[in-house]
């Protein structure tokens, strides 16, 4: 069978026609050999109008007599950005920042300081754009998103039964391809738009499957306590200790898909240089675009909906009712207003929203606190702040060179017990929380403290390699 690469040798680029190119031709003219198939295309790429009349190769033909798209310049000069713990951040998501600061329909950007390179936007980015959504600039895992819920429980309680509750995390918890067995229904799936968009629709049956369950990676379910500073009004907690429940995952395969889809949709109609392709936009005037948005706010609210399930079992397993919810998402896009009042669409991809008065969760690792926090809503970060630690290595270079007995010592001098992980997830992969916390004091009030006690990420072994 012929390549991609072999069709490249012979002329084609990378596009449409060269993907029509192999599929017709493999279909259709199985029989030939491969170097008679190779004269054939050259013929085609050489004098397509020669075929355009072809009853099989005519769709290869008009593709290479379209005329080549413009590529979409960007500005020579990006527009201006404050950057958050600078002296923390990689070249990498400084060079990639950058580069979003230049395309046309950015108005204006932030960098959080647990920001890191990612693909397209750096994860720790935030970008506003001018009525134009970036499916990579919401990232893979639509509406990934934090949710605790406080109880009241004697803090000790975590240690005098742990083995309980290490029991009702295994039992209700499930991790990147293992799923429930009867999994939960949920009115999330009479949505409309199972029925009205496609790659939905194709990831109905796999969406119920999955719905109350978490990915891998840096994903978790895990008790702790949580340690009140101030009061929070909006549920009537006041200073104290109380036992909680935190968790962290996203939409699952129904928003990796919908997020590979309208990239590629992105792509095709947004060609942009090699720097910046993966910033490829969506104008919302267009169909493509309120189809993203309409897949992307479902994804968000059937991440919603697992982490409910989620502590909707632990709460059944407590025998306990949440005295709060405090919840907050990431890897989204949001309409907004900017300080003139015109609408912007703000990209937070690992970011967390910290409008005036709102409350979030910014975690450290499976090791180090995490905090429950409110927005002091300044507009120079666009009302985001970080959305944890932030990686300080790759997750490759974690696993060549973090040891796990360094692990495990680190685990027990904080007083952690761990259910599965990677050395990937190790909290020397991370960068110092207190730091973090430190370069937004103007970005959010710190309301609580968080400590994991009993941690569970994807697969039951620590330090496995999982899928």
């Amino acid at each position: 069978m012929i390549s991609g690469n072999d069709l490249k040798n012979i002329g084609f680029t990378e596009g449409k026609a060269l993907g029509l190119a192999l599929e017709l031709v493999e279909q259709n003219y199985s029989h030939l050999t491969f170097d008679d198939k190779l004269t054939l295309l050259k013929q085609i790429l050489n004098n397509p109008s020669s075929f355009i009349n072809d009853a099989v190769l005519a769709p290869i033909a008009t593709e290479l007599l379209k005329p080549a798209d413009e590529t979409i310049a960007l500005h020579a000069e990006g527009k201006s950005y404050q950057i958050y713990g600078a002296e923390a951040i990689e070249q990498g998501a400084l060079q990639q920042m950058e580069t979003a600061m230049k395309l046309p329909v950015t108005v204006a950007g932030a960098l959080m300081p647990d920001a890191h390179q990612g693909y397209g936007l750096p994860i720790g980015g935030v970008l506003a754009t001018n009525n134009a959504v970036i499916p990579y600039g919401v990232g893979v895992d639509i509406g990934c998103r934090m949710c605790m819920t406080l109880y009241n429980m004697p803090p000790g309680i975590l240690e005098e039964k742990k083995e309980d509750f290490k029991k009702l995390l295994i039992n209700n918890t499930q991790f990147g391809r293992s799923t429930f067995k009867k999994p939960k229904d949920h009115a999330i799936f009479e949505r409309r738009e199972f029925s009205e968009l496609q790659i939905v629709r194709e990831m109905k049956d796999r969406a119920w499957q999955q719905i109350g369950s978490s990915g891998g990676g840096n994903h978790f379910v895990e008790f702790g306590i949580v340690e009140m500073r101030s009061a929070i009004n909006e549920y009537n907690l006041v200073p104290g200790k109380y036992v909680a429940v935190l968790s962290h995952s996203g939409s699952r395969g129904l928003g990796a898909n919908i997020a590979g889809y309208y990239t590629k949709v992105a792509m095709d109609i947004c060609k942009l240089p090699q720097e910046a392709k993966h910033l490829a936009w969506l104008d919302l005037d267009t169909e493509a675009g309120q189809e993203y948005w309409l897949a992307m706010n479902l994804a968000g609210d059937y991440a919603s909906a697992c982490h409910h399930q989620i502590h909707e079992r632990m709460a059944i397993g407590l025998r306990e009712t949440p005295l709060a919810m405090i919840e907050n998402h990431h890897n989204f896009a949001w309409k907004e207003k900017d300080t003139h009042g015109n609408e912007i669409i703000v990209h937070r991809k690992g970011a967390t929203p910290a409008g005036k008065g709102v409350l979030g969760i910014i975690p450290g690792s499976m090791a180090t606190p995490g905090f429950i926090v409110r927005g002091k809503g300044l507009a120079e970060s666009i009302n985001s702040a970080s959305h944890g630690a932030g990686r300080t290595m790759s997750r490759t270079k974690a696993k060549q060179s973090i040891l796990p007995g360094h692990v495990n010592k680190f685990l027990k001098e904080a007083g952690v017990e761990l259910i599965g992980s990677g050395l990937d997830e190790a909290p020397m992969a991370y960068k110092d929380i207190h730091q973090v916390m430190n370069y937004q004091k103007e970005l959010v009030e710190v309301l609580g403290s968080f400590m994991p006690k009993i941690v569970r990420m994807c697969g039951d072994e620590k330090f496995q390699e999982v899928d």
